[in-house]
């Protein structure tokens, strides 16, 4: 369904349950960043009616996942941790040749988003699968429907700018190199980790 090439082993769902405060701590933020996202999408794309309405919707959605991860956290007696570079994120914008074209950069924003979110899908389902945590589980489980609506959402705004055909040929450009990248990682207690 989400069209990754890479599956998140069991072993990471362990390294971040050892060390929850790490992992929802990281959550946290990588929430607030995809809010701050979806408004710098609204911000530079201001025209595009329909894509400025689901903006709007996803930014005050992922505040919402923000304010939830964070009352989970004080209500464990955890405190918000510090951010964290996520440099997930950055190595999958840096796939792409920056571009002066206006359509070129909204097309590949939209897909790293929605990568981003197929991937924090998939690793939300690994982590609620294998919780023993009955509240941690369920709360991961209906955030991974959020996230591929989400996933959805990006892709479907790419293919409706730009020809389908070049859009896929991007998309499955960067999965691939998502999915070689992917094999190094699993060892940290951080969502992409």
């Amino acid at each position: 369904m989400l069209g990754l090439q890479f599956e998140t082993r069991t072993s990471w769902a362990e390294i971040a349950k050892d060390n929850l405060q790490q992992i929802l701590t990281d959550h946290a933020f990588l929430e607030q960043k995809a809010a701050s996202n979806a408004v710098s999408i609204i911000i530079n794309y201001s025209e595009e009616t329909e894509l400025v309405k689901e903006m709007s919707n996803i930014a005050i959605e992922e505040m919402q996942h923000f304010k939830m991860v964070h009352l989970l956290m004080v209500k464990r007696g955890m405190v918000l941790g510090r951010e964290q570079k996520n440099d997930y994120a950055i190595r999958l914008q840096k796939f792409f040749n920056k571009t002066k074209d206006r359509t070129d950069a909204l097309i590949q924003r939209l897909l790293v988003a929605a990568l981003i979110e197929a991937r924090s899908c998939e690793r939300f389902k690994v982590f609620s699968e294998n919780m023993e945590d009955e509240e941690l589980s369920k709360f991961y489980n209906n955030l991974m429907v959020s996230e591929a609506n989400h996933y959805t959402t990006f892709l479907t705004f790419a293919r409706k700018y730009q020809d389908r055909e070049i859009v896929d040929k991007k998309w499955n450009a960067l999965v691939a190199f998502e999915a070689e990248m992917m094999k190094d990682r699993g060892s940290e207690a951080k969502i992409h980790g």
